[in-house]
């Protein structure tokens, strides 16, 4: 998927990016910084780690129902558990659906190769060599990635700042908007005063 998105960068010509990667996508955002560090500007890392481990007994009892219903439930079904782990409360009932809708537009082969990639990424010992500047966000009340994973990353990334959001699940973006896009926008605009 790095691959893909450096493939994407060059025939765009675009300069170095501000690369913002969720989960999966934080996964995707380090290996880019660290295959084709040439085209990230900055990083921003939300609720990501190095290696997947679940947030405790729960996560692993959690992972363990998923993987369950991926084998033998419709993908609707699979997206209704997953969406509700992301948007459980009642003030959330539109994220709620939207994602229901998004994540049951997968084939179940997407699915479990997403899985299968997330369960063998390991780049602790690379962290080291990433040299941009970086944002990991981390939310407050995330049951899917333990805060421990996002630490590591800030501890183990030179320079990298950590910011944790209060009242927020596992996809910050959505669930804390605002807060995020501050967030997001005060860091680019700090990167941005500074030459690469």
């Amino acid at each position: 998927m790095a691959g893909d998105v450096a493939a994407l960068l060059s025939t765009l010509g675009a300069l170095p990016a501000h690369v913002v990667g969720l989960s999966l996508g934080g996964c995707v955002a380090l290996t880019l910084a660290l295959d084709h560090g040439q085209r990230v500007r900055s990083l921003t890392l939300v609720n990501t780690f190095a290696r997947l481990a679940p947030a405790g007994p729960r996560g692993a009892l959690r992972l363990l129902a998923r993987l369950s219903l991926l084998a033998c439930a419709p993908m609707r079904v699979v997206a209704a558990h997953v969406a509700r782990g992301l948007f459980p409360r009642p003030d959330q009932r539109e994220l709620y659906l939207a994602a229901v809708a998004s994540l049951a537009g997968n084939s179940r082969r997407t699915y479990l190769a997403a899985i299968r990639g997330l369960a063998s990424f390991d780049v602790r010992s690379r962290l080291g060599e990433i040299r941009c500047p970086t944002l990991v966000v981390a939310g407050d009340r995330d049951t899917t990635v333990p805060l421990a994973a996002k630490q590591q990353l800030q501890r183990s990334i030179a320079g990298a700042e950590l910011a944790v959001v209060a009242d927020s699940g596992h996809v910050t973006p959505n669930d804390q908007a605002e807060r995020f896009n501050q967030l997001f926008l005060t860091f680019v605009e700090s990167v941005s005063r500074v030459r690469p």
